[in-house]
């Protein structure tokens, strides 16, 4: 291996989102450093096989009022 051209290895603190926590081996940070996760495999819905649908500024019932109408005739 080449002497200064890879990143410092050490371990710091992963905090999942329902507050369990576990030590790992990271280039992130620096040692003894917390990550907290927004989203983990035991709330996304890949893993999970639950979907929440967020309507952010009206798009669902936009879409909804455009093809109010449309259907198999």
């Amino acid at each position: 291996m080449k002497k200064d051209i890879h990143p410092e290895y050490h371990e710091i603190n992963i905090v999942m989102t329902d507050g369990s926590q576990f030590t790992t081996r990271s280039t992130w940070g620096k040692a003894g450093d917390t990550l907290r996760l927004d989203i983990d495999p035991k709330s996304h819905p890949a893993w999970t096989g639950v979907q929440k649908l967020i309507d952010t500024g009206g798009q669902i019932a936009k879409f909804n009022r455009r093809f109010a109408n449309f259907g198999i005739k």
